[in-house]
This record gives C-alpha cells, structure tokens and sequence, in this order.
C-alpha cells in the first residue's frame, strides 16, 4: 500500500535514476542547448536559495544539459518581488518564491501557498495530494493564467515548513499577552494577527535584527530552524515559541513564462515536472536535520528557550482566519472556489490521516522525553 510519501519518495527516486541513465548518453550540441536565467526572491545565504540552485541541477542532469538554469538570487536581475511581473514580461525566463507573495493582486494567492494553516490542516504531502490528485494544478494554472492574466505557469518545488510562531522579549502566557506587542509580520498574517491584538509592522528580513536591537519592535516571525539561526534571531531575543498555524504548511513555487515552457519539448517539460518533486522530496529531508541541528545549537550556544506555544493562540488564530476566509469568500468567487476544493479533499485526507497514523509525539515522548523548557532528554535503557 503506497502513501503519498512513499509514492513522492519512488517518484524522486525514479527520476534519479532515468536522470543517471539519460546522463550515459551523448551531450547535446551546443547549439541545441536552452540556457534559462530564472530569479528568486532569496538573498544567496538562505537554504531556501538551495532549493532553486538544487532544481536547476537536476534540470540540467535530467534533460543532458539540453536545459541549463542559471538560478540566480535576489536582485541580480530585478528586486527580489518583481519576479512574477518580469517572468510574465519574460525579462526573467522564470522564477522562485512562495505565491503568498502576490496577495496584493490577489488574496487568493495565499491559498496556493498551503497557508493560513494547511489550509483545513494539511501537512506538505496532503497538499501535493490536493494538487495532483484533487485538481487543485488545473487551479493554480487558471490562477496566473486567467485571474491575474499572466502569461506564467508554476509548480511546488518544496516545503518551507511547519514555521515557527515567533521570536519574543518576553514570555508568551496566553493570548492576551500578545495585545500591545509590536511585531514584525507580513500579508495575510499580519492582518490575522492584528485582529487578534497584536500591533504588526511588515519588513523585509533583514532588518529584523537591526530593528529588535533598537527596540523598534518586541518580537517578530521569519521561519524557524536554521533560517532564524543564520539571521541572527537567538543573539537578540531568547524566547522562542513554536509551532505556529499561520504557516504550519508553506509551499514553495517555480514559476516560468509561458511561451518559455510552451518551448520545451515534452521530454524536458517532464523533466522539470520530475525535477520538482524530487527537490521537494530531496532538499525538504535535508532541511529537516539543518532543522535539527540548529535547534540544539540555539539552545546549547545561545540559551534559547524553545517553549510551545499557547494553544489559545493557536485556536485563535484559527478561528480569526476562519471568519477572513469567509469574508473573502463572500466577495471573490475565485477565492472561494480553491478554497471550497481544498476544504473538499482536505474533509477526505485529514480525518483518515488522523486516524491511520499515530501521533507523531507518541513514539517521540517515549525514546526521547522531553522538557521544552530544558531541552531534550538522553533516551536512556530504551530502544537499545
């Protein structure tokens, strides 16, 4: 019986292996070669950067070099959230970044972003489930194509998630503790979270450390993991607080022009179909232990203090984003179509999920008891 991991993971893994075979065979000739340059929304530091320059390798490999991406960071060509605009105007070729980004177009961009909240709880694999099982790629192609009138097509290429609630000054107890704190959000989060209470500023992850340094701001939310440690978070803050539901499931998209695709022959078109797939399978396993490490780096080097956050917080948000979701249904068709579909397959998926799988926690608390307060316990005489 084939999960939907197993079936990703076989998937990848078959890509690989037709990727080692096509490369026995003989090179392109040089004029036959398609050279792509495609942007993110990433400065070069970031893992997520990884995942675009991961994508542009097994391009290059399963396509014999015939498609060669040239993954550049943000800003080499244009600012980092220009990307969807020149991929359209085809003054980019294509581009990385995540669809939330494009709210201020459309609020329904969010939901192809897996965020707020799975939508309806979904992890990185329901939602892949959603989109090549449920019709949810046929919407998401009408999105670009016919809501924004955009020449573009796009795919998932990872999962940047489940994200961490925040970074704080303060200890977090309950919801009420959030009134009055300025933090640093963005987009439809920001604008959940002041309806919670919270003061919000939007700014671009740089200038978060600067602006907590100088008190401008009292906590703020970037990722989680290795991207909070290499921004620089643990030196200026020690209370953080995680899970969060605003993106407990975030996904990542690749997006090209399409008069570029319509360029590629079938056989590369499938080649950058697999080429996704297995990036978000391959790049998504190790981020989870950079994850990993960073967690027990933050708390050994820096005396962090990783600490659940409140579950009010968590049904709050929940419910907040419930009553935005209707509000935006009630004015945009569009919007309330993808999220009628995904709330349709979600109904399906979760609630047998739920059900066949045993809580993560399960076997986690019995080998490795933790205290989040002190960090993790040794697993002593267990499992040995």
């Amino acid at each position: 019986m084939r999960t939907p991991l197993k079936t990703a993971i076989a998937f990848a893994a078959a890509a690989g292996f037709a990727g080692a075979a096509l490369a026995q065979q003989p090179a392109p000739a040089a004029g036959g070669t398609k050279q792509l340059k495609m942007q993110s929304t990433w400065p070069a530091s970031l893992t997520l950067q990884d995942n675009f320059k991961y994508f542009a390798e097994r391009v290059d490999k399963l396509t014999r070099g015939e498609v060669k991406i040239e993954a550049m960071a943000a800003g080499q060509i244009v600012p980092a959230f220009e990307i969807l605009d020149a991929t359209h105007k085809k003054v980019i070729d294509g581009g990385h970044g995540v669809a939330y980004y494009w709210v201020g177009k459309s609020k329904a961009a969010t939901l192809f972003s897996a965020t707020p909240a799975g939508p309806f709880g979904m992890d990185h694999f329901d939602f892949l489930g959603w989109l090549y099982e449920g019709g949810g790629i046929d919407l998401y192609w009408e999105f670009y194509r016919d809501i924004l009138k955009l020449n573009v097509i796009a795919m998932p290429v990872g999962g940047s998630s489940p994200q961490a609630f925040g970074w704080f000054k303060r200890p977090v107890k309950n919801l009420a503790d959030l009134k009055g704190m300025k933090c640093r959000q963005t987009g439809i989060v920001g604008d959940i979270y002041q309806r919670m209470g919270m003061t919000t500023v939007n700014m671009p992850g740089g200038e978060i450390v600067p602006s907590a340094q100088r008190g401008v701001i009292d906590c703020a939310e970037w990722v989680g993991g290795v991207e909070d440690l290499r921004l620089g978070l643990p030196q200026v803050w020690k209370y953080h607080y995680t899970p969060g539901m605003h993106e407990s499931n975030s996904m990542l998209e690749m997006i090209m022009n399409g008069d570029v695709w319509k360029g590629l022959t079938s056989h590369q078109q499938e080649a950058v179909r697999s080429a996704t797939l297995e990036t978000f399978v391959r790049w998504g396993i190790r981020w989870q232990k950079q994850n990993a490490d960073a967690i027990e780096e933050m708390r050994t080097k820096h005396g962090t203090q990783v600490l659940r956050t409140p579950p009010d917080i968590l049904t709050a948000f929940l419910k907040t984003w419930d009553v935005m979701a209707a509000e935006e249904s009630a004015k945009d068709p569009f919007f309330k179509k993808v999220l009628e579909s995904q709330r349709t397959y979600a109904a399906k998926v979760v609630p047998a999920k739920r059900f066949m799988f045993p809580p993560y926690s399960f076997a986690a608390n019995y080998y490795f008891p933790e205290d989040v307060r002190k960090g993790p316990a040794k697993a002593e005489g267990k499992g040995k």
